[in-house]
């Protein structure tokens, strides 16, 4: 079995600990004509996920860990812009994902256009704690109050 894994938001790591200070200054924006997938999936499902493919016997070949709908980095940014209510009109240029995530992490990460579905994981009854972007964004960095 292989588990592909998405985008992972956690404050704690990855994407999502790189963008938080970022929009937390009014600096965030879309990256490009921000069209690109993100295919995302929160730290706790993320943990499930993985438990899941372990010990799950109807769970098998290719595993996509990540959650059930995937968002357009336009769409991305305004969620994440409306969590923190930070503004997020300002596109990021082109050398800022390389100053945040470096020229691998900015290509795999940010510039990337990855839009994936959890099938097997659904298919053998996988539920998942945040399906919607926002949900997560708002449980992951305290602010669970809608604005």
């Amino acid at each position: 079995m292989l588990v592909r894994t998405g985008l992972v938001l956690s404050p704690k790591g990855g994407t999502l600990r790189a963008l938080w200070p970022l929009f937390e200054a009014g600096l965030g924006g879309k990256l490009g004509d921000g069209r690109q997938w993100m295919s995302w999936i929160g730290i706790d499902d993320l943990i499930d996920a993985y438990l899941r493919a372990l010990v799950d016997p109807a769970v098998s070949g290719p595993v996509n860990a990540v959650a059930p709908d995937p968002v357009r980095n336009a769409d991305f940014t305004k969620i994440l812009g409306g969590v923190l209510r930070r503004p997020t009109v300002i596109p990021v240029p082109g050398f800022g994902p390389r100053l945040v995530f470096g020229e691998e992490g900015a290509r795999e990460l940010a510039e990337a256009s990855q839009r994936v579905r959890p099938d097997a994981l659904l298919t053998a009854g996988q539920s998942f704690r945040y399906t919607r972007l926002e949900p997560a964004l708002r449980h992951l960095l305290g602010h669970v109050a809608a604005a």
